[in-house]
């Protein structure tokens, strides 16, 4: 189940007696951690409620073509590019045929023909119907485009007859839905990642940080996501939009993102360590706007040291695998190896950042990845593709530790 996890599934309704199991299966979708969707036509909404599948699946649902204010929200075309899988569970003989026939009568005939997204058909009818050969010609017509059939399942059905037709049981559903993709390199994992900079406050509207702009950790998170981990974000101030299915923690100052990275670790596979964190904060924070006086040639602000996180959480007696950045301007592979030992990291990323053309603000980066057993460069590329390229390094790494 542990292959849904970050995947985005459109599960229609179609009339039906099975309709009430679409509730389960929102369920058991939601479980293996995909987000769903419904949409629902006419005929399944005298089996159940809009509001029922509405309250389980936390989004509206959706049961009309020329509906204006659903169009305004998510108009039906955008709707169809949303989905990795369109699940039509149940799929009545009727709704079968419509696809056979590339109808576009209602909505979700509509976008099953807009979308070029997996599908996926839970077929549910009487054992007659079901052996129809009209039936069997538009099952085969539509499994010859490409549509994946999940079931009957042969039993007792609501009309007394016993025979195929049956549609299978919601967590078979889900089952065989997951099937359908790839599992991913860290799917089933929990991932925890720090990105950006911290602010450490000298007064109500100053403070000290640096120019971390969070682009490497961002994309570190969608790479963890797309691998399958439930990826946490806790992340500084930046001015960028934290990826799709990434639950994310915003924090400002080191102390916020120390307590937020503990916390999370407790339960997490993989710590990565990617925000730029401010050293040192000040003693004594102004309670009101500091002035500048006259006759002043210079000022001068204590500053106490912050806890280092990283070491932190490699110090716990239960870790979790431990990835470590270190941005240098000089002598960066060996200052990268010391930090390596000094904080017992599994993993070092190190990274020049006296290099205009890398590191802080930049598109792209280039990197050395170091652990004890190895000493890996990476050579300049975008920080998308690099995290990509990480991530499937991080988790070899982890993989081997862990087996």
């Amino acid at each position: 189940m542990s292959s849904l996890q970050n995947k985005k599934i459109l599960l229609g309704v179609t009339g039906g007696i099975a309709a009430y199991k679409s509730a389960e299966i929102i369920r058991r979708l939601q479980d293996a951690g995909a987000s769903v969707r419904v949409v629902m036509t006419r005929a399944a909404q005298e089996f159940i409620t809009p509001l029922t599948l509405q309250a389980l699946s936390g989004q509206a649902v959706h049961t009309s073509l020329l509906d204006t204010d659903a169009e305004a929200a998510m108009g039906h075309i955008e709707f169809s590019r949303w989905a990795d899988v369109i699940l039509i569970a149940p799929a009545s003989a009727d709704f079968i045929s419509k696809l056979a026939m590339g109808e576009g009568s209602d909505l979700l005939s509509t976008l099953c023909l807009a979308s070029k997204s997996m599908l996926a058909l839970a077929p549910a009818m009487n054992q007659g119907m079901w052996s129809n050969p009209a039936t069997q010609s538009n099952l085969n017509l539509v499994t010859q485009r490409g549509a994946h059939i999940f079931g009957p399942a042969a039993g007792i059905q609501a009309c007394g007859d016993v025979g195929l037709g049956r549609m299978l049981e919601p967590q078979a559903i889900a089952d065989a839905c997951a099937s359908l993709f790839k599992t991913g390199e860290l799917a089933g994992k929990t991932v925890v990642i720090t990105a950006g900079p911290t602010r450490e406050a000298i007064d109500p509207v100053r403070y000290i940080s640096n120019h971390s702009s969070g682009k490497m950790g961002y994309a570190l998170a969608a790479a963890a996501i797309d691998a399958g981990a439930k990826t946490i974000l806790i992340t500084g101030p930046v001015n960028i939009e934290p990826p799709e299915h990434a639950e994310c923690i915003h924090v400002v100052s080191t102390m916020d993102m120390y307590n937020a990275a503990l916390e999370q670790s407790e339960n997490a596979d993989i710590f990565i360590g990617a925000a730029a964190v401010a050293d040192f904060r000040v003693k004594h924070i102004a309670q009101d706007k500091l002035k500048k006086r006259t006759d002043e040639e210079s000022s001068t602000i204590e500053l106490i040291k912050n806890p280092d996180i990283i070491a932190s959480i490699a110090k716990q007696p239960k870790r979790p695998f431990v990835v470590g950045f270190a941005a240098e301007t000089r002598d960066v592979e060996n200052y990268a190896k010391e930090k390596l030992v000094r904080k017992n990291l599994d993993l070092i990323v190190a990274n020049d950042v006296s290099q205009t053309n890398i590191g802080f603000n930049s598109e792209n980066n280039a990197v050395s990845v170091i652990s004890k057993q190895k000493n890996e460069q990476l050579s300049e590329r975008s920080k998308t593709q690099l995290a990509r390229d990480l991530i499937t390094v991080i988790a070899s790494l982890y993989n081997e530790q862990m087996n």
